[in-house]
């Protein structure tokens, strides 16, 4: 008799399970994200639904569902629009009257400017040349001299 033991199946771990078992198909399989899942987020975050109901809808944690789809969930108005712009824009090259108004509304919007501010400042007159400006602190003072409000019929 040897002192080796023969291991029947090839090598086991020290539990008697065999050592190169597929740990991959243990406990839950894991989240799978599809084509039709990120439309489904992309659509449901753009229509302002909040990630737990989303979660709830997918049948996933809220956790999971930031782990698979957070750029889904940061960029979905942007796509959404974006996606939309495209469409009327594709209605207008098929020559729809309406589609075309939409696109023409839509870029003088783009092209609106800020107001712009003015670049000279306004000619100072004779009196404000005449005296120097109040720093910070003696504009306070000369506030706090001059009671505002009804406390100050009340306290002269």
């Amino acid at each position: 008799m040897s002192d080796d033991f023969q291991q029947e199946g090839g090598p086991r771990d020290l539990l008697g399970d065999p050592y190169e078992q597929n740990k991959e198909s243990w406990g839950r399989p894991g989240y799978k994200k599809t084509k039709e899942k990120q439309e489904a987020v992309i659509a449901l975050s753009a229509a302002g639904w909040t990630q737990q109901r989303i979660a709830r809808y997918l049948g996933c944690d809220v956790k999971t569902l930031r782990n698979h789809f957070s750029l889904e969930l940061t960029e979905a108005a942007d796509r959404v629009e974006g996606e939309a712009i495209l469409a009327i824009h594709r209605r207008m090259r098929d020559g729809n009257v309406t589609a075309a108004n939409r696109v023409i509304a839509m870029a003088e919007k783009g092209r609106a400017a800020p107001p712009l501010r003015p670049t000279q400042p306004e000619a100072a007159t004779p009196e404000q040349e005449e005296t120097p400006a109040k720093g910070k602190k003696e504009q306070l003072a000369d506030a706090a001299k001059k009671p505002t409000g009804r406390w100050g019929s009340i306290l002269q």
